[in-house]
């Protein structure tokens, strides 16, 4: 692969996940120094040993993405060891079962139960997914920007979702926090624009990941009756694979590519979002 991001510094936010692992490896395949933040030190470690292993340069830095003191501690520990920020990669996020539904819409039970509706869902668990998504980005994004002030080619990459564009059944929060992050994505890019800093989301389709797994999957890993809905609503027949965002994940970090891109959220779903199911 091309060292396109030669001497540029990535901060992987969630760093340790499905997808951010993926992102991660992509990075310093292209010759970032990447930096993985995870709450989980054990998780990122593992994704730097893979990074090293292939030749590649990262460092793990244990972090709650949702606690400033803890990402500014962490920001200046990256800055220590590897420089300033170029490129911020916000992967941390996910969904919490108190905040989903069981049931797409509205059915009281016999006793008039309202168990499993939108009335079931629990403040606590709706708090908790906002929070992770949305904060999860704005917080990181507030303390690594600033390092990336007067820096050619700096650049902040959110994760949005196929929920932001048409809010997905069950999933009331998650598709609420990532409708927030198109949102704020577009709102950034025009406020730090004239900083130099481009700002820009993926929103990647369906793909397979351990937050979605007990939605997509039975226990003997066939797919469940959502799963196949999804699957019929997506032109390309199938779920997406993590390489399937690499692509868009390293033009959008390339400034000789995608210099002039900012503001835009790119869908990266197998036609779903094209198709209006008929």
């Amino acid at each position: 692969m091309e060292k396109v991001l030669q001497n540029k510094v990535a901060v992987v936010t969630g760093g340790g996940g499905v997808l951010g692992s993926e992102f991660a490896k992509a990075l310093a395949r292209a010759g970032a120094k990447v930096a993985i933040m995870n709450r989980t030190v054990a998780t990122a470690q593992a994704v730097v040993d893979a990074i090293q292993a292939d030749g590649g340069e990262a460092i793990a830095v244990p972090c709650d993405v949702l606690d400033k003191a803890a990402v500014e501690k962490a920001a200046a520990e990256i800055l220590a060891k590897l420089g300033p920020c170029d490129i911020l990669l916000n992967a941390a996020g996910g969904n919490h079962p108190a905040a989903t539904s069981s049931k797409e819409i509205f059915e009281p039970a016999a006793d008039d139960s309202m168990a499993g509706t939108f009335f079931d869902l629990k403040v606590e668990g709706f708090n908790a997914v906002f929070q992770l998504n949305f904060m999860g980005t704005f917080i990181p994004t507030q303390v690594f920007a600033q390092q990336m002030l007067g820096r050619q080619g700096a650049t902040v990459i959110n994760v949005s979702s196929m929920s932001a564009y048409h809010p997905l059944t069950k999933v009331a929060a998650y598709s609420a926090a990532k409708a927030a992050i198109s949102n704020f994505t577009e709102w950034l890019a025009v406020h730090l624009a004239p900083a130099g800093i481009r700002v820009n989301a993926i929103a990647p389709g369906f793909f397979l990941t351990e937050q979605n797994r007990t939605l997509l999957t039975n226990p003997d890993g066939s797919l469940t009756p959502r799963a196949n809905k999804i699957i019929s609503h997506t032109p390309m027949k199938r779920f997406g694979d993590p390489q399937d965002l690499l692509g868009t994940l390293l033009w959008l970090a390339d400034e000789n590519a995608a210099g002039f891109v900012t503001g835009i959220v790119v869908p990266v779903d197998g036609g779903f979002n094209a198709y209006a199911g008929v």
